[in-house]
């Protein structure tokens, strides 16, 4: 199939960028753009509150939130620090802390029912690793989980590690890791991969941004919507990482080197589809 051929039939693997912004040109009424926020939209950093989105890749998003059907932001973080970043670009949808929370555009952010029961433990877990965890590990609260970073002092990562998977054990959480990161978070099946399912759905065209171990699920939702529906074109999009981008890249079709040099590869992509 040619890159410009919009017609019904998925174009054959593998392509190369400026194929598959061609064909997403044709049908970017129907596509939906989805963006991780660490280590894509902003590089990953050792305070993870003091961390700020690259200029270039917020210029591009506003212009395709503009171009296509929908932008949304699927993270780790809760909404409320989301849209501190993304409040003035009002056209784009945040997911926070993989999905239990949500704000469509600048909409109120609604929280998964079946989490909010578990607001107070995750406070009280918080408090507990403040007081158990060594000096050099950084504990952030996210009011329905708990992230504990040793990116700082990687030398904790045994110990952190071991801390937080028996702590969530004990108390019959669960457990996801990242990079140089394990977060402990309520028994509720939320994730990016059911955030992609849901949203993308009724669309004919998707790309996922991410970087991190947690974005494979989300890759593979759109696999799984290519396998139900013939016409549908999904792009997975890995932002190259020194922890964990090798396994993140093998489930991707395509590999950017940075958040920096995506702002470049977004507002390349911006000038095509609007032409």
């Amino acid at each position: 199939m040619r890159p410009n051929d919009a017609g019904n039939q998925r174009p054959s693997r593998p392509l190369t960028a400026d194929q598959a912004w061609q064909i997403t040109s044709a049908r970017a009424a129907e596509c939906v753009l989805f963006f991780d926020f660490d280590g894509v939209v902003a590089p990953v950093g050792d305070d993870p509150n003091a961390v700020q989105p690259v200029p270039e890749v917020m210029a591009a998003i506003a212009g395709l939130a503009e171009s296509v059907q929908r932008v949304a932001v699927v993270s780790a973080r809760p909404v409320d620090f989301l849209r501190e970043r993304f409040g003035h670009l009002t056209d784009v949808d945040l997911y926070g802390l993989y999905g239990l929370e949500h704000s469509h555009g600048s909409g109120e952010t609604v929280t998964e029912p079946a989490a909010l029961p578990w607001v107070p433990m995750m406070a009280e877990l918080a408090e507990r690793a403040g007081v158990e965890l060594p000096e050099g590990t950084l504990v952030e609260y996210k009011r329905l989980s708990v992230a504990l970073h040793y990116r700082t002092n990687p030398h904790l990562a045994k110990q952190v590690d071991a801390w937080g998977r028996a702590e969530a054990e004990r108390l019959g959480l669960r457990v996801q890791t990242g990079r140089m990161v394990i977060e402990i978070k309520p028994p509720v099946d939320r994730d990016k991969g059911m955030v992609i399912r849901d949203v993308a759905s009724t669309a004919g065209c998707a790309w996922y941004f991410g970087d991190d171990v947690s974005d494979i699920k989300a890759f593979d939702a759109l696999r799984e919507l290519e396998a139900a529906d013939d016409r549908f074109f999904g792009i997975r999009v890995a932002v190259a990482n020194p922890e964990t981008g090798q396994e993140v890249a093998r489930a991707a079709d395509l590999t950017i080197d940075s958040p920096q040099a995506l702002g470049k590869f977004l507002a390349e992509a911006l000038e095509t589809l609007r032409a």
